[in-house]
């Protein structure tokens, strides 16, 4: 017997309001690699509305591989052990508008730079906001990635994280206006 024909339309999305750590929250969802681990780094920047402000009250999800390219692909990615390199975390902005994760360097397996994989969510926000925060050292490699290089060299710079003197990174996302950053369609 065949499926029968879809006969409804999607339902749109919605905002995602006041409430939305119910359910979304966990012990140490920011931590995709323990703080403590070898090659562990922090993640961390600020989200900003149009004109500037923090946004106080959003939510960033960050996937990436481990230092070696390789994908987590373990289930469990909402328990932290303290051990084990995750690849995926949640964090809320504080009052300042300023996320953070402890995570890896991604690696890459392939010929794309290396990036970690990134999802916004906030109040007024009709639909989730994917992108990518991309590691700023290789050149070649981004200069081949094929996103970043049907880029002009301003929006180019909207995915690319700075390095911090202490080997952090440091990437602020922009939901519109003057510096927006480059959103990916799914």
């Amino acid at each position: 017997m065949a499926a029968p024909a879809k006969t409804h339309r999607a339902t749109p999305g919605q905002t995602v309001g006041p409430f939305f750590a119910y359910g979304v929250e966990y012990p140490k969802m920011h931590e995709v690699a323990f703080p403590h681990s070898p090659g562990a780094i922090l993640l961390a920047g600020t989200v900003r509305d149009g004109a500037g402000d923090p946004i106080p009250d959003a939510f960033i999800e960050i996937f990436g591989a481990d230092a070696d390219g390789s994908v987590p692909r373990d289930r469990g990615a909402f328990r932290r052990d303290d051990h084990t390199f995750t690849g995926f975390g949640r964090a809320f902005t504080n009052d300042e508008g300023r996320y953070e994760f402890w995570t890896r360097n991604p690696g890459t397996s392939g010929t794309r730079a290396p990036f970690f994989a990134a999802i916004v969510y906030a109040r007024g926000l009709p639909d989730k906001l994917h992108t990518r925060i991309y590691l700023p050292e290789n050149t070649a490699e981004l200069d081949a990635d094929p996103l970043l290089a049907s880029l002009s060299s301003e929006e180019r710079a909207t995915l690319v994280a700075t390095r911090t003197a202490d080997g952090w990174l440091q990437h602020d996302i922009r939901l519109q206006g003057e510096r927006e950053t480059v959103f990916l369609v799914y």
